[in-house]
């Protein structure tokens, strides 16, 4: 049986590393995750390719190799990330680090069947010492061309230059905008199907949303309005990145076309100005008294009269 050569043997390594750091709840929060996942999202694809691609020593370099790897899978992940959209699991973390994986995988596996159907001399193994000495060479050597010596030299600062850069802006991230999200939704948790033709002592229902993105605590106040009276006063307290959503039942008595219904969202107890203002307008009619709501005296006595 046909060894597995160490690189992909690492490489699968890593794949599987990067899953258990994603995907079981009690190792997200390792710092470990954060450099596994840099290689798994800006080299393991794209070095699994190539390995498949040119599984012999002479088919490229190891300089070559490195830049082509980054640079295949900087334009690897983002196609499976567009492929994902178009799927039911969409663009998530877990559906993006699987399907990477299972790519990955299946390349390093095509890669060990290639390799293995060469001769022995003729399989690419990694050399890391002769990769160095080859960089050592591409830069001082006199026989490399000025031109070769300084594009050589830029673009490793420049793949060094984006790893760190990338690094730096996932391992600190910087705040985004803050705000919130208040929304509502009908009654069967849609955007359409609004109660706006109501009876006037019937109970109508809509479901009121709240997303926190304040990055802090907060504290809300929902008042619901109408005819600038306050017929309902809801509270809430979300943390960060937290959402609320729930049910609101109301009974609206003014008969009338063209009313607004006002739900006014306030903010730490500010009750100087709304926060967030959402509103409905509604026509609130005569309700239709049909013969089985009457009383029974009163169907006795109309079929008294007929």
């Amino acid at each position: 049986m046909i060894r597995v050569p160490a690189d992909l043997l690492i490489a699968a390594a890593l794949v599987i590393l990067t899953l258990i750091l994603t995907l079981v709840e009690s190792m997200t929060d390792l710092w470990v995750r954060v450099p596994v996942g840099l290689i798994m999202v800006l080299f393991l694809p794209g070095y699994a390719l190539i390995a498949a691609l040119f599984p012999r020593d002479d088919d490229l370099d190891g300089i070559e190799r490195a830049a082509l790897s980054f640079g295949l899978s900087i334009a690897v992940v983002p196609l499976i990330g567009l492929g994902l959209n178009y799927t039911p699991w969409g663009i998530r973390l877990a559906p993006v680090v699987v399907s990477l994986s299972i790519f990955t995988i299946a390349l390093l596996a095509a890669a060990h069947v290639r390799r293995s159907m060469l001769p022995p001399e003729e399989r690419f193994q990694v050399p890391f010492r002769r990769s160095l000495n080859s960089l050592k060479e591409e830069i001082t050597t006199d026989q490399t061309s000025r031109v070769d010596k300084i594009l050589t030299v830029v673009l490793v600062i420049a793949i060094i230059s984006s790893i760190s850069a990338l690094v730096y802006v996932i391992v600190t991230p910087k705040e985004g905008e803050k705000f919130t999200e208040f929304y509502i939704l009908g009654p069967g948790g849609m955007a359409y199907d609004y109660p706006t033709r109501v009876s006037a002592g019937e109970r109508s229902t809509v479901i009121v949303g709240i997303g926190n993105h304040e990055y802090q605590l907060t504290n809300y106040t929902i008042h619901l309005e109408f005819n600038n009276a306050t017929i309902l006063e809801m509270e809430a307290t979300l943390d960060h990145n937290e959402t609320w959503e729930e049910p609101i039942s109301y009974v609206l008595d003014d008969l009338g076309e063209g009313q607004k219904l006002q739900f006014l969202l306030y903010r730490e107890g500010n009750f100087t100005a709304a926060y967030r203002d959402l509103h409905l307008w509604v026509d609130v009619s005569a309700r239709d008294i049909s013969a089985r709501d009457l009383p029974e005296e009163t169907l006795a006595q109309r079929f008294r009269l007929i």
